[in-house]
């Protein structure tokens, strides 16, 4: 099932994409968008009987996170060795804001802090349920689905500071969307999906979810041993090689494949 968040100019809400998708998870032109009563995450998939094209909505942010999202660095050992650092001993964390979410197609500002501002097309992990210290084994239980995410990282700002926060935190810096995929399970992952990131149309990363040092049970169980997680939390699970420089003017789409593509452009803030 892929639940979008969506609006037709009015009050956002909620619906599930229906129609035939593509092997990128990219829906047909017929396809459309049923509305639900409320959030899913709360009051569960209750259809209702509006119904729209689904070219003729704007699609949002497909969760707004009512407390956090999770980044977890490295999780690539070739990402990690592109940036000179070795593979961590244990999932390294960081926090990004929920005012930090944007969706398909809404801009990301250009902090004129910054110089040097990077993607990073991540898998991105939807929590569904109130959880504390959830077993590897148990992980489906509390994960309501998976969409794609850009990290964007000021890494000039990281650099200077040794640490992730003022870099990952800016209004704009993590792109959600388009949807939330609920029917695919953490062992589809671990087989390895393609995860790309196109730069103005060039191909710029091109992995595999299988080459994750940590695997999604893994990073649910670890964040999870930490702080309580809450319906609507995110965890981005790391980003493979290939990441650079994003400058005012560029689009960026990241593409996941059964999960389809989250694009943004970079203008100046």
């Amino acid at each position: 099932m892929r639940i979008a968040r969506f609006t037709t100019g009015e009050d956002p809400q909620y619906g599930v994409v229906t129609g035939e998708v593509d092997e990128f998870g990219q829906p047909s032109e017929d396809s459309v968008i049923v509305a639900l009563a409320g959030d899913p995450l709360y009051v569960g998939v209750k259809l209702l009987d509006t119904e729209h094209r689904l070219e003729d909505v704007r699609l949002l942010a497909p969760v707004l996170p009512r407390s956090k999202v999770v980044g977890i660095g490295r999780n690539y050992a070739a990402h990690a060795a592109e940036l000179g650092n070795e593979v961590p001993a244990e999932p390294i964390m960081f926090l990004k804001p929920n005012t930090s979410v944007v969706g398909p197609g809404d801009p990301v500002f250009y902090p004129p802090q910054s110089s040097e501002v990077h993607y990073e097309g991540e898998l991105a992990v939807v929590i569904g349920r109130i959880c504390r210290d959830v077993p590897p084994e148990k992980a489906t239980d509390v994960i309501h689905g998976y969409t794609i995410a850009n990290d964007v990282t000021a890494r000039d700002l990281q650099r200077r500071d040794g640490h992730f926060t003022r870099a990952k935190g800016f209004d704009s810096f993590c792109p959600l969307g388009p949807w939330i995929e609920t029917d695919l399970d953490p062992q589809t992952f671990r087989d390895g999906v393609r995860v790309q990131t196109h730069l103005n149309g060039e191909t710029v990363q091109d992995g595999s979810t299988a080459d994750m040092v940590f695997d999604i049970p893994t990073l649910v169980a670890h964040v999870s041993s930490i702080m309580t997680l809450l319906p609507g939390d995110v965890i981005l699970t790391g980003t493979p090689e290939g990441v650079g420089p994003m400058n005012v003017g560029d689009e960026v789409e990241v593409s996941i494949a059964g999960l389809g593509a989250l694009t943004n452009t970079v203008k100046a803030r």
